[in-house]
């Protein structure tokens, strides 16, 4: 055999020794994977499924349902009542009479006596100073006003489903980094074992490469925990068994496409709680002329239709009898004085009209508020986000460089653990700023109510 094939067969351990610890971070990158039962979710199923089984959506539909009951012209005052009566009295009588007159006396039993009276009573209110108009837009605004309630809860009910899933994705991602960290320490580990052993390295490299690597394990256990936390979390806003399992395999991408301008005037014109101070501003407003329209004359007319039968067999007065009876009148009534009470009402609807109008300008500023505040953590999070984009990818270059060092024994093992801490750290930052720029961007969505847009089904 050749001097250089004997050469190459004797250094050919080393070469694959060497080859094996060579870039560990990229190895348990390719290598490392999270188990996940169930099946694989996506946002716009989760999205359906909460939409469909969600109880506040339920609640508010019902609700919606309700008001559209209410808001009818009867309901108002608008249309007549109309009533019908029955009654029919029977009584068996027992008769022993005397007489002053020569009338022969009259013993009776069992004397049946019926009275039947039947009726209709028709009542129609003609002019109640407009208060049955005024009753009717307020009973068409409560409509509106149970409109936009149920699209405000879907609308958070979607931001919150879509929060949630994220998280999970999150939480996923968190257990990924803390698998390929656990798996650089098993190298790191394995590589102090075997330098132990054949005794280019103390046993306090290989007992501190121990700790190091159970410590990786039970920083994995709690993200395991962190992680079916999240799927609960998840499962209860879907309406179903929390143990339910799943998988997802989404990633988190933040739109960088936001503008606020946009989203102030969407938030002005279409958010449904600003919407809904200003219908119950609206409301309150009707309020003071429903109070003033109680000043005016109440015109109203009754009618009515009477059958009355009478059958008598006690032996005095009337025997039988059949009347019908038509009634009608015209009423109006003027007020005049109540004790001061109608100034009172007025100055009650006044005083509540103020308070629509405070709580409405409110609403706006409390709203306006959080999505300025909300805008300023989205910016700050997609720039983190860039961030910590280059930190990872010196980190991880660092790690390799760092393995590579103490490898060959130029480095101690507690440099090597602050540079792989440094990694998961940036690693994690990462994920963290991925999340939080996701969670913000839906949160600006859902305050310029285009969240069911981007992400409704």
């Amino acid at each position: 055999m050749k001097l250089s094939s004997w050469i190459l067969f004797i250094l050919f351990p080393f070469t694959v020794f060497a080859q094996a610890y060579k870039n560990p971070l990229q190895r348990a990158q390719r290598n490392a994977y999270v188990v996940q039962q169930g099946e694989i979710v996506t946002l716009p199923q989760v999205v359906a499924m909460a939409l469909e089984k969600n109880y506040q959506i339920r609640i508010a539909r019902t609700q919606e349902q309700i008001s559209h009951y209410n808001a009818t012209y009867g309901n108002a005052g608008f249309l007549p009542v109309v009533t019908g009566n029955l009654s029919k009295n029977n009584s068996r009588q027992n008769l022993q009479q005397d007489y002053f007159s020569t009338q022969a006396p009259t013993n009776a039993s069992g004397v049946l006596n019926i009275n039947t009276v039947a009726g209709v009573n028709f009542n129609w209110t003609l002019f109640n100073g407009l208060g049955m108009f005024i009753l009717y837009d307020q009973l068409n605004e409560q409509t509106r006003i149970a409109e936009v309630t149920t699209r405000a809860n879907v609308e958070q009910t979607l931001a919150n489903v879509a929060t949630a899933y994220y998280n999970v994705v999150r939480q996923v991602q968190h257990l990924l980094t803390l698998r390929q960290a656990l798996d650089i320490s098993r190298d790191r580990l394995e590589l102090a074992r075997d330098s132990y052993e054949v005794g280019t390295r103390s046993k306090v490299d290989f007992l501190s490469a121990q700790v190091d690597y159970n410590t990786d394990s039970s920083a994995l256990l709690s993200q395991t925990q962190s992680l079916q936390a999240a799927k609960i979390g998840l499962n209860q806003l879907l309406v179903r068994d929390s143990n339910t399992e799943f998988a997802v395999r989404d990633t988190m991408v933040a739109r960088t496409d936001l503008v606020l301008d946009q989203l102030r005037q969407s938030l002005s014109s279409n958010n449904p709680l600003l919407i809904s101070a200003v219908l119950n501003r609206h409301i309150a407003d009707l309020n003071i002329k429903l109070a003033k329209s109680q000043q005016l004359p109440t015109v109203s007319f009754q009618s009515g239709y009477n059958y009355t039968s009478i059958d008598n067999q006690n032996g005095f007065g009337v025997r039988s009898a059949k009347n019908t009876t038509l009634l009608y009148n015209l009423q109006a009534a003027v007020p005049i004085f109540n004790g001061f009470n109608q100034r009172r009402l007025n100055q009650v609807a006044r005083a509540n009209s103020v308070i629509a109008e405070y709580q409405e300008a409110n609403q706006r500023i409390v709203l306006q508020t959080a999505l300025e505040q909300t805008y300023s953590q989205y910016l700050n999070n997609l720039n983190l986000l860039n961030l910590e984009v280059l930190n990872n990818q010196l980190a991880n270059q660092n790690v390799d460089i760092a393995y590579d060092r103490y490898r060959i024994g130029n480095s101690t093992f507690v440099e090597f653990r602050d540079v792989q801490s440094n990694a998961i750290d940036a690693q994690n930052r990462l994920i963290e700023a991925e999340y939080n720029a996701k969670a913000a961007e839906i949160e600006l969505l859902r305050l310029s109510s285009t969240i069911t847009r981007e992400l409704g089904p």
